[in-house]
């Protein structure tokens, strides 16, 4: 074991038994239009995100797991009740958040598997931005956007990567150093505190260019685990394992920003990439992983950045991950992207609470095609098409049919969060509003998505499906015994 690493061990083992939470104060939201002026006031990013990390999994969104750094970074900075992932699985979520587009724009499906090529290469990538614009860009711990030439990190706008290719549930799973492969098949036991010991390396090298780290958790994602020194720990088996060590790395992250003197110049970001998969807690919201019920897609969502976020502040406003690429860019002096973006400008809502503008958010399937299920506007959300399979608990063996539902389903998220109350009777001109808008958003997407969008309008599912569940796919008339109302659908 080298010195460096004897270090960072006995550093972690002393950081487990120091107190955690600390108090923080409120703190003014003045302009930032004159710190763009100049270079040297501009502020760094730490990016962290999970993986399937549920919207009721951290102790400041109703968790008993005990997340007491989390719950400090929550205090400190602003704690967003309604933040989406752009899409509910691994590889479109991380494609659509380094973008600020969907993830059928840059042909990214659902999920990669080893020696997959991963976004387009006219995409360019939050890290391509922050690079040109002179700031150090690092990547660690899962990528999961291509692991073959072209497609690594250190090929999409990032200077160093030290991490994994894809999830802990794939193998071998090598560590790499750039495009170096360190071990060929890693242990997965010591991901998140190697994670750790590298973002500690960058925080603390003494480089003062501006930066931008990717720190990119591998857990709690199936089949979570943790260090020697967390297993076994939680009083929620593995998962919960998993959460307190990273909720210790956050710790150890935000301690050697303060003494790097740096940490009151730096945003703070963060969350995961989308809804919990068979363990975990999606609060209350429907469905997980995988789902287009808000389950699938409502995650976690803290952001600090001292004397311009608001401090010990819970939002109620809708936000989403396709819009950290272009508010970043704002506040960090980046270059516009050069493609149309489906994300905006949020600053208005993060620095000042301003409620956020109603722009349409799209909730693609990762089954099949990436089709389109759902369309929402606000508070209001449109479902025009479901998928086969358990929809309340995301295990669909052998599900690959996505079916247009015979009629519309409209839930109002803010009376109805569970999505439990088919309200599309009573607003039949919030229904036509929204279908107009969808089909005016899918003329926008590549011609594939629009080909599946026209396929699935011939796949009706049966009249016979309730309100709220798979598809009835009928081949042959109703049973006797079977009743259903006239006016159902």
């Amino acid at each position: 074991m080298s010195q460096d690493r004897r270090t960072f061990v006995k550093s972690m083992a002393a950081s487990l038994m120091a107190p955690a939470l600390r108090t923080a104060t409120a703190a003014p939201t003045p302009d930032i239009g004159s710190q763009q002026d100049a270079a040297k006031t501009r502020p760094n990013v730490v990016l962290m995100i999970c993986d399937d990390l549920g919207y009721g999994d951290l102790g400041c969104y109703g968790s008993a797991i005990p997340t007491p750094n989390l719950d400090r970074l929550a205090a400190q900075g602003t704690r967003y009740m309604r933040h989406n992932s752009a899409h509910p699985i691994c590889s479109a979520s991380r494609a659509a958040l380094l973008t600020g587009r969907y993830a059928p724009r840059s042909h990214t499906p659902g999920a990669l598997f080893p020696h997959s090529k991963g976004v387009d290469k006219n995409e360019r990538t939050l890290a391509n931005l922050f690079k040109d614009a002179g700031y150090q860009t690092h990547a660690i711990g899962k990528w999961h956007l291509g692991d073959v030439d072209g497609y690594w990190p250190t090929d999409r706008g990032f200077h160093s990567f030290y991490g994994v290719p894809y999830s802990d549930d794939m193998k071998p799973l090598p560590l790499m150093r750039n495009v170096t492969s360190l071990d060929r098949d890693t242990d997965r036991d010591e991901l998140t505190p190697r994670y750790t010991e590298e973002a500690l390396k960058v925080l603390e090298n003494g480089d003062k260019r501006p930066f931008f780290l990717y720190l990119a958790y591998s857990y709690p994602h199936d089949p979570a685990r943790g260090s020697k020194a967390f297993k076994g720990r939680s009083q929620f088996g593995d998962v919960g394992d998993s959460i307190e060590e990273i909720d210790w790395s956050v710790g150890m992250v935000m301690d050697a920003l303060a003494k790097s003197g740096r940490a009151d110049n730096t945003v703070v970001i963060f969350t995961s990439d989308h809804g919990p998969w068979f363990q975990g807690s999606a609060g209350k919201t429907r469905g997980r992983k995988g789902s287009t019920f808000e389950g699938g897609v409502r995650v976690p969502f803290l952001i600090r950045w001292t004397d311009h976020i608001p401090a010990a502040t819970v939002s109620g406003e809708w936000s989403n991950h396709l819009n950290l690429l272009p508010t970043l860019s704002h506040w960090c002096g980046l270059s516009k992207s050069r493609l149309p973006l489906d994300g905006f400008d949020a600053s208005a809502t993060f620095l000042h609470g301003d409620p956020a503008p109603a722009k349409p958010v799209l909730y693609f399937t990762p089954v099949g095609n990436m089709v389109v299920h759902c369309i929402r506007v606000g508070a209001w959300k449109l479902r025009v098409a479901q998928s086969d399979g358990q929809i309340y608990i995301n295990d669909r063996p052998g599900s690959t049919g996505n079916y247009l539902l015979p009629k519309p389903e409209l839930y109002n998220l803010h009376t109805d969060p569970m999505e439990s109350y088919d309200v599309a009777k009573k607003h039949p001109e919030i229904v036509r509003q929204l279908q107009t808008q969808l089909d005016e958003e899918i003329q926008t997407f590549p011609q594939e998505t629009q080909q599946a969008h026209a396929a699935l309008q011939k796949n009706v599912a049966s009249v016979v499906t309730p309100p709220g569940a798979t598809p009835r796919i009928l081949t042959g008339p109703q049973p006797d015994w079977a009743w259903e109302p006239e006016d159902r659908r």
